[in-house]
C-alpha cells in the first residue's frame, strides 16, 4: 500500500471513529533494563562519552527491541505509531558527540516503524500509519538558558531549522505524517514547521503535519507562555492534519486545555496525556482502567479525533483506551474560520 493509499484510508477512518495512537516508547525501553553495552553495541564500543540513556541510538544498536515495542502497541490496538526519533537531530545528539549519526538514527527509526506497521497491517488486515516524530530539541529559541543574559541563545533559528530538515529528509521515505510533538517553545515548533515546508518545496512530497504542544503545569501555559488557544492560533497557518497536546499532565489536568483547543481548531484533535503525574520515584501510577474512564468521557464530550498515551503509558494503557473509544465517532471538524473570528473580533458563524 502506498503512502497516499494509507493516508486516504486513515483519513476516512478518522471520519468514522476515534483513531488510537501508541504509548510511551521510553517507558517500554526502561522495562528491558538495558546496560551501557546495549546502547553502544558493536557500532560504538569505545565511545568516549557514556551512551546509556540515548534511547534513539537503540535504532542502530538494538533494533530488535524497538521493533518489538512497535509491534506490542499495534497488537494493543494502535492505528498510529511514532518513530523512535524524539532526539534524532544533530542538536540533541551533540550531548553524546553523535551529531554526525543523527540522520542515520532518524532513518533507521523510521524504517523500523514502517517494517512493524507493514508486517502487522498484513497480519491484522488493517491500516497502520507511521508518524515521524520530531522532538523539541534540548535548546530553546524563545528563552535564554542564562538568567543573567535574557537575550542570549545557545542556538539560532536557522540552525534548528536545518537540524529538522535533515531529520525530515531521513524519515520521509517511511513515514505517513510528520509529528512535531511535545512543543514547549513555539518558536522551536515554527523552525520544525519551516523545515517541513522547505522539505515539501524541495521534494514536492506533501507529507501532512501533526502538531502537539505541551502545557507544562497548572498555569495552563506552555513554557514559552502560551495558552492552548494561543498555541493553536500561532501554528494554524501550517494547516496541520491534527493539532493537540501531549506530555507533562495526566488526563484529568489536561482535560480543560483539550476542551479549549477543540472548541477552536478547524482540524482534527489529538491528545496523548501521561499516565497521571510522576510519584516521588519518578514513576507513573495511573492504571489503564483509571485513564480509560477519563478518556471515555472526553470521547463522549466530543473532544477527540486521535487519542494515545505519553509518559508512563504501556500497551495495557493503549488497549484500555482503544476499548474505551471503540466505535465512538470522532469530533466533528468545523470548517475553517478567519483569524479575526478566532480572536473574537467578529462573530463566529458555524
Amino acid at each position: 500500500m502506498s503512502r497516499a493509499e494509507r493516508l486516504d484510508a486513515l483519513t476516512q477512518l478518522s471520519r468514522e471513529r476515534i483513531l488510537v495512537l501508541d504509548g510511551a516508547m521510553g517507558t517500554q525501553i526502561q522495562g528491558f533494563d538495558l546496560k551501557g553495552e546495549d546502547f553502544s553495541g558493536d557500532k560504538f564500543p569505545d565511545w568516549p562519552i557514556p551512551l546509556k540513556g540515548n534511547n534513539d541510538l537503540l535504532n542502530l544498536t538494538r533494533p530488535d527491541i524497538i521493533k518489538s515495542i512497535h509491534v506490542r502497541f499495534i497488537e494493543a490496538g494502535a492505528d498510529l505509531i511514532e518513530t523512535n526519533t524524539f532526539s534524532a537531530t544533530t542538536i540533541a545528539q551533540t550531548d553524546y558527540a553523535l551529531e554526525a549519526h543523527a540522520a542515520e538514527i532518524a532513518l533507521e527509526g523510521a524504517k523500523l516503524a514502517r517494517q512493524a506497521a507493514d508486517e502487522m497491517s498484513a497480519k491484522l488486515g488493517r491500516t497502520i500509519g507511521v508518524l515521524g516524530a520530531f522532538g523539541p530539541t534540548n535548546k530553546t529559541l524563545s528563552l535564554s538558558p542564562n538568567v543573567n543574559d535574557p537575550g542570549y541563545r545557545d542556538v539560532d533559528f536557522d540552525t534548528v531549522c536545518a537540524a529538522y530538515i535533515e531529520q525530515a529528509r531521513a524519515m520521509a521515505p517511511y513515514v505517513d505524517f510528520f509529528l512535531i510533538e511535545t512543543v514547549f517553545d513555539t518558536l522551536n515548533a515554527k523552525a520544525a514547521i519551516k523545515a517541513v515546508l522547505d522539505f515539501r518545496m524541495e521534494t514536492a512530497e506533501d507529507i501532512p503535519m501533526i502538531i502537539s504542544g505541551t502545557i507544562t503545569d497548572a498555569s495552563g501555559r506552555t513554557l514559552s507562555g502560551q495558552t492552548a488557544e494561543a498555541f493553536w492560533i500561532s501554528v494554524r497557518h501550517a494547516k496541520p492534519w491534527a493539532v493537540g497536546l501531549n506530555c507533562a499532565l495526566g488526563a484529568d489536568m489536561m482535560r480543560p486545555h483539550i476542551a479549549s483547543i477543540s472548541r477552536l481548531a478547524d482540524t482534527r484533535i489529538i491528545a496523548y496525556p501521561n499516565a497521571g503525574l510522576p510519584n516521588a520515584f519518578g514513576e507513573y501510577d495511573e492504571t489503564p482502567d483509571q485513564m480509560a474512564v477519563q478518556i471515555a468521557e472526553w470521547a463522549q464530550s466530543g473532544f477527540l479525533n486521535i487519542v494515545g498515551g505519553c509518559c508512563g503509558t504501556t500497551p495495557e494503557h493503549i488497549h484500555a483506551l482503544a476499548k474505551a473509544v471503540k466505535e465512538k465517532p470522532g469530533r466533528d471538524v468545523p470548517r475553517a474560520t478567519s483569524s479575526m473570528q478566532l480572536s473574537g473580533l467578529e462573530p463566529l458563524i458555524v
